[in-house]
Parts: structure tokens; sequence; C-alpha cells
């Protein structure tokens, strides 16, 4: 299949363009006890309709390992007690954030929460340096998709303020059809 992947990046914290608030309320919390479970739960759940697999083999430990890196942070919207979708963040100590994982649980798309809950987490990403000590302040937040997730994924960053830098086409081998979020068994 061919896949086309987009990356896209913000310069200034001033190029937030916000999405107006959902009619749920959303409260988001950074995940500050690496979860290898909670975590796991999150990328299968969000990215189960979208062939998000890169990491369904990883072992509990590296998760924890990965979790546990400086700069490594995630973010969770809570709507009415449940958690309705993330960001993960990746920071370098030169100054680059990249949003390397963001959306919403199944039953939360269409509900106008992915603008806010991406406005909020690209807000987190340029102030990841304030929380982290002995690193450059954040002179850019980037991020990359591709045509295998979600429909609203490249027009929700544009939106917000990213801009497309480069895009890149390539054969991909995928699976007839993504890994589900609800394992069942036969």
């Amino acid at each position: 299949m061919l896949v086309r992947t987009t990356y896209l990046e913000q310069l200034s914290p001033d190029d937030i363009r916000a999405a107006a608030s959902p009619a749920d309320s959303v409260d988001v919390v950074r995940v500050q006890v690496p979860s290898p479970e909670f975590s796991r739960f999150l990328y299968a759940t969000v990215g189960g309709d979208w062939h998000w697999s890169d990491r369904l083999s990883w072992t509990r430990e590296a998760w924890l390992s990965y979790l546990s890196r400086p700069l490594v942070e995630t973010w969770v919207g809570w709507v009415r007690g449940a958690p309705a979708g993330y960001v993960e963040l990746t920071g370098s100590s030169t100054g680059d954030v990249e949003i390397a994982y963001f959306g919403l649980l199944p039953g939360f798309l269409g509900r106008g929460l992915g603008g806010h809950l991406l406005t909020l987490g690209l807000r987190q990403a340029w102030s990841m340096a304030s929380r982290w000590p002995d690193t450059e302040p954040v002179h850019r937040v980037w991020v990359h998709t591709c045509t295998l997730d979600g429909p609203a994924a490249l027009a929700n960053y544009q939106a917000r303020g990213m801009t497309v830098y480069r895009t890149e086409d390539a054969e991909v081998d995928v699976p007839a059809s993504p890994p589900g979020s609800w394992p069942t068994s036969s």
C-alpha cells in the first residue's frame, strides 16, 4: 500500500491556533509516574483502528525504560473520569519536542475534543523546558502523520497552526485491517 507521511512543525508558541472549547469539560493531566500498563492501553486503544502496531510487541520492561527517560511526557485528557485521549511528547536537550503520539479513544471521536486536546498538548510541548532543568528552551515542536492515521489528523495539526515541511511516499506492507482496540477470542 502506498502510504504518505507528512511532517509538520511549529517554530513559535505564538503560532498555536487554539480550537474552540468542546461541550464536554476536559481535564488534561500529566502522567507523572511511569505506567507501562496505562501507556500501552492508551497506545493500543487509540491506535488500534489506525494501524499503530510498532509498540505492540514491546515488553513491560521496554515500556518502562522508554517512559522513564528524561523529556518523555504523557498528557491525558479526561472527560467525567474517563480517559478520552492523550498526547505523548518526546523532547530533546537541544530544544526540539516531538508529538510522538496523539489521538482520542474511539468513544470520544467526533465530539470536538481533538482540537482542544491538541491545543493543550502544543502548549505543554512549548513549556517543556520549564519542567526539565538543564534543557534548552523549546524552539520547535514537530509531528509526523500518515495516511494510515485517523482521517482528521492532518487537518487538525494544520488547523492548530502547524505547517508542513516535508512529505514522503513509500510502499508499506500493512495488514488488510488494523489490529483493533478490542481483542476478542474466537
